[in-house]
């Protein structure tokens, strides 16, 4: 298995746009990603240049995702970092985009303080040989 996880800590820059497919929910955002650096010369924290990434989410992350964040707020997201190839405007111009499949995403709790509510998940019905085994 040659995936390569990711670990990312920003902000969200759009809202989310929420989706249901056959597959189930998926959600899509931008997520902004930007490097802070100590510069000794000015003796100051500065800023270094944005990175702009697509999330991506599936099935309950989405669900929970959409339900819980919103444009600006910090998070942290974990998952698969996919590089795409585009072909760009104008002749042989590539444009190359960097995807993430989110595995996990949470709240930056550096920036602020959040609150965790569990979602409970009615249990799927006993089958017959369930019951049998039950009883």
């Amino acid at each position: 298995m040659n995936e390569t996880l990711v670990t990312l800590v920003g902000n969200v820059a759009t809202g989310m746009d929420f989706r249901e497919s056959p597959q189930g929910a998926v959600v899509r955002f931008r997520f902004a990603v930007t490097p802070r650096y100590w510069d000794r010369q000015e003796g100051s924290w500065k800023d270094g240049s944005t990175s702009f990434y697509t999330v991506w989410a599936r099935r309950a992350l989405a669900v929970n995702l959409t339900g819980s964040v919103s444009s600006g707020e910090p998070l942290v997201v974990h998952g698969r970092l996919r590089v795409r190839e585009q072909e760009g405007e104008g002749e042989g111009k590539r444009r190359f985009s960097a995807d993430i499949d989110a595995v996990a995403i949470g709240h930056d709790l550096n920036r602020g303080t959040s609150a965790f509510r569990r979602i409970v998940r009615a249990d799927a019905p006993l089958t017959v040989d369930q019951k049998a085994a039950v009883s």
